[in-house]
């Protein structure tokens, strides 16, 4: 196999090519496979068989038993191979492989054709049998191998270039929050520098937090707690004018959600909507789980001239859906409505007790 940049450092754990051969699936993988080969086997065969059916049965037999005897020497070494590099690795299990195919071979030659006497199933010689079934094992242990190396290699693709997308995606949000944040503390400088001195702390602890790493998910409390900051600097410039209200204690502790993807609604609803209005306005922040996933709702009210979305409120929209989407896989986890005069966004978010990092 062609080496690879990733080659040249010891496997991480659970970063192997091989997958999981005591799981289930893979094995009902591999007796799939098996038989799909006895099949075509057999099929090669057809003309000179005067009766196909048995000669189906002996190669699904044989087959099978190589096939799974390779699949339970394999995953009984799976945790030494599993701390490879994966060109050891592949030879190793290649040779595993070709090492368990010569002993079942060799022992069905024995009980087959010397004790049981069936000298009609096999050819006239050990050495032919052991081409012909070695040859075959060999073949198909090597395509196997080549095939989990291939998905294994896509599967990092594809998600190097998610997690490529979404560090972009992600980085387009936080200088357009950043701008509209020091505007703010900009308006505050000359009127209350005491109040401007306070949001440049709440800015600070803003994105010590949302910068602290390149995580992908936060918890919720931290995602409120961000969003806290935020709004205390809102405030400070909007006064009376800005009412929120949180209702979000339906939602499980260990949900986890993308970074930075409730914010931006909030900044939304505030920029286009609150701002807008001479008397300002209620945001109303709601979270309600259901079966498979949990919904959080951010809702503000409109301006009577229009109730179109102004474009940067779609940017930024847009912008979180594709988000949610590279990270889910959901056609549509950003829902937009409008209702007596109220804006709302909702977010749906896939939830289980299992809810971790990715």
């Amino acid at each position: 196999m062609t080496e690879t940049p990733a080659d040249t450092h010891p496997s991480q754990p659970g970063a192997s090519f091989l997958p999981d051969f005591c799981g289930t699936r893979m094995v009902f993988v591999v007796v799939i496979a098996a038989e799909l080969l006895a099949v075509a086997l057999s099929l090669a065969r057809l003309p000179a068989e005067d009766n196909p059916l048995i000669d189906l049965a002996l190669n699904s037999l044989f087959i099978q038993w190589g096939a799974l005897g390779c699949t339970a020497v394999l995953c009984l070494s799976r945790q030494w191979l599993n701390g490879l590099r994966d060109q050891p690795a592949a030879s190793l299990a290649y040779l595993l492989c070709l090492l368990t195919c010569l002993l079942i071979s060799e022992t069905a030659w024995l009980v087959f054709r010397n004790w049981l006497g069936l000298v009609g199933i096999f050819p006239d010689t050990h050495v032919i049998f052991l081409l012909q079934s070695m040859g075959i094992s060999a073949i198909a242990a090597a395509l196997g191998l080549r095939y989990f190396y291939v998905q294994h290699q896509l599967r990092l693709r594809i998600k190097s270039e998610a997690e490529a997308r979404y560090q972009a995606l992600q980085s387009r949000i936080r200088p357009h929050f950043l701008f509209n944040c020091m505007n703010t503390i900009a308006s505050l400088v000359r009127r209350d520098p005491i109040l401007a001195e306070q949001a440049i702390e709440d800015l600070s602890d803003l994105f010590r937090a949302a910068l602290a790493d390149g995580r992908q998910y936060c918890t919720l409390q931290d995602e409120i707690d961000l969003c806290k900051r935020y709004l205390n600097i809102e405030k400070q410039r909007l006064g009376n004018r800005l009412t929120v209200v949180w209702d979000m204690d339906s939602l499980p502790g260990d949900l986890r959600l993308p970074v930075l993807c409730l914010q931006p609604l909030i900044e939304n609803a505030i920029y286009h909507g609150i701002e807008t209005l001479p008397n300002g306005g209620q945001i109303e922040i709601r979270g309600e789980r259901r079966k498979w996933f949990v919904s959080i709702t951010v809702e503000n009210p409109l301006h009577e001239t229009g109730s179109r979305p102004a474009p940067g409120n779609q940017l930024a929209q847009d912008n979180i859906r594709q988000r949610l989407a590279s990270l889910h896989d959901l056609t549509n986890p950003l829902k937009v409505s409008i209702h007596d005069s109220k804006y709302r966004v909702t977010l749906n978010i896939p939830y289980s007790h299992e809810n971790t990092d990715r």
